[in-house]
């Protein structure tokens, strides 16, 4: 049997979140407790970021992390995302919080951006969602500076159907939205990888390679670096 070919396209299965499913999902990522854990998120990526670094969230959905994100310090931030629903409601909830974000519609596999804008790329619960994800690490390299990172966080492929319970008992929602938020992440983590196979997408990208661990019950962390 062949080797596979990790650049091949994913099968599309789903389409693109827009209208009442957007606001749906941005309404049901928006309690306390996710809150909260945005929060966390943000100062974790914001650690060691020096005043005016160029942040890149590609896929920010409502866009709660990158509005923590830029809470923090003076950094010049952009949330990228395909669904035009969620790059106006982004914006919105920016403008509510008081911070400044530039939110514009685009795909990851073509970023809009030149060669060595940022200085940090973060891509939070949508990358098993790039029909090419090779392509993806491809453009994500590209954009960085030299010595800038990238930080994804993922769905696991090998997460059971317990350890979603787990993870959406923490989340603060109320049992209908419960009851669909375990559907849902049932039917992603059909699209989603295992870590030994994310450390194959990064060796075959122009990172060359990866940290990538365990992250909580459900999830990855995957920590790359455009070589200076």
């Amino acid at each position: 049997m062949g080797t596979k070919d990790l650049r091949a396209p994913k099968r599309k299965v789903m389409p693109e979140m827009e209208g009442a499913t957007a606001r749906w999902y941005a309404r049901n990522r928006g309690s306390a407790a996710q809150l909260a854990g945005y929060r966390r998120q943000a100062a974790a990526l914001a650690d060691g970021l020096p005043d005016g670094a160029a942040v890149l969230e590609v896929a920010p959905g409502p866009g709660y992390l990158a509005i923590e994100v830029a809470r923090l310090g003076a950094y010049r931030i952009t949330g990228l995302d395909v669904s035009r629903t969620f790059v106006a409601l982004a914006g919105e909830a920016a403008r509510r919080a008081g911070v400044a974000v530039d939110f514009r519609q685009g795909d990851v596999h073509d970023l809009p951006f030149p060669a060595g804008t940022f200085d940090l790329v973060v891509c939070q619960a949508a990358f098993k969602n790039f029909v090419r994800p090779v392509r993806a690490l491809d453009e994500m390299h590209r954009v960085l500076r030299p010595g800038g990172r990238a930080v994804i966080h993922d769905l696991r492929a090998d997460a059971s159907a317990a350890d979603i319970a787990r993870e959406v008992a923490g989340m603060g929602v109320g049992r209908l939205d419960a009851f669909w938020t375990r559907a849902a992440l049932r039917m992603l983590r059909r699209r989603a990888v295992t870590a030994d196979t994310f450390a194959r997408l990064a060796e075959a990208s122009a990172f060359g390679g990866a940290e990538v661990h365990r992250d909580g019950a459900i999830g990855l962390e995957v920590r790359l670096t455009r070589a200076g």
